[in-house]
């Protein structure tokens, strides 16, 4: 009959469970990397065997022990050593948004939150200055073909913690369209900014668009075709648009009104892990 576990010498020699290795990695100042506790990514701002220093791309500084396994680097646990002094640094660049550009880290699963813009022009308009930032965040933006119908497409998403919406509309004044549909969503899980233009095209700053000032278009009249007739322009109003795009290279291209809010949305939106 079998003395159990115990019935046999025990092996003083035998291998026993070891702490798990990780690879080592050059915490060379501007390597992208991952806290994997608490979900910063950033660029290494300087280096130190008790603490690693990384900048987000809100350009925010966070002090962090380098553990063994602590970061990740594309989806991989490291852990940081000291770099030679043949190991020279990248330099620091920045992205459209004036962030800091974290290189080819790899775009952050969608979140469960969402910015909305009324049209197609507005999403291009984010994706070449914000596309960057967002693909790192995790943020999808949707288009809504108007704001018409805002208070039910809200209530059909479901706003909640860690589902949160933030809305972008054009010309937020007093008195206008959509301020009173804004007037209509009372949701702490929603934000909802904007800029006082007629159109997403008149948040490009006039010298900019090669102009001295966007024209005032009258009343009854298309905004767009006004704009285009006032130009002389023809054809269809995406390839003017085009054109208007292609000049934008930064966010520094356009009025601080718009860059305001878009940059209120993010923020919103990724406050609620």
């Amino acid at each position: 009959m079998s003395d159990g576990i115990l019935s046999d010498p025990i092996d003083m020699d035998a291998p026993r469970h070891s702490k798990p290795s990780y690879r080592p990695v050059a915490a060379k100042m501007g390597v992208v990397i991952e806290h994997r506790s608490s979900g910063v990514v950033g660029a290494i701002l300087s280096f130190k065997p008790q603490q690693v220093v990384i900048r987000d791309r809100h350009g925010r500084d966070h002090t962090i022990t380098p553990r063994p396994g602590a970061f990740m680097i594309g989806g991989e646990p490291i852990t940081l050593r000291q770099p030679t002094v043949h190991e020279a640094p990248p330099t620091v660049s920045f992205t459209a948004s004036g962030s800091v550009d974290l290189g080819d880290a790899p775009a952050r699963m969608a979140r469960a939150s969402r910015l909305w813009v009324e049209g197609i022009h507005d999403a291009e308009l984010i994706e070449k200055v914000w596309g960057d930032d967002l693909r790192i965040e995790g943020v999808v933006v949707e288009q809504m073909d108007g704001a018409d119908d805002l208070v039910e497409r809200v209530s059909r998403f479901g706003p909640r913690s860690g589902r949160r919406v933030a809305v972008l509309l054009d010309h937020l004044v007093d008195g206008s369209k959509e301020s009173r549909i804004a007037a209509g969503v009372s949701d702490p899980n929603v934000l909802i900014v904007g800029h006082p233009y007629v159109d997403v095209w008149q948040t490009i700053r006039p010298e900019v668009a090669g102009i001295d000032a966007w024209p005032d278009i009258p009343m009854g009249t298309e905004w767009k075709r006004g704009v285009m007739n006032h130009f002389g322009a023809t054809g269809h109003p995406g390839v003017f648009w085009k054109r208007l795009l292609d000049r934008v290279s930064t966010f520094r291209d356009l009025e601080i009104q718009m860059v305001g809010a878009v940059e209120q949305m993010i923020d919103f939106v990724t406050a609620d892990r």
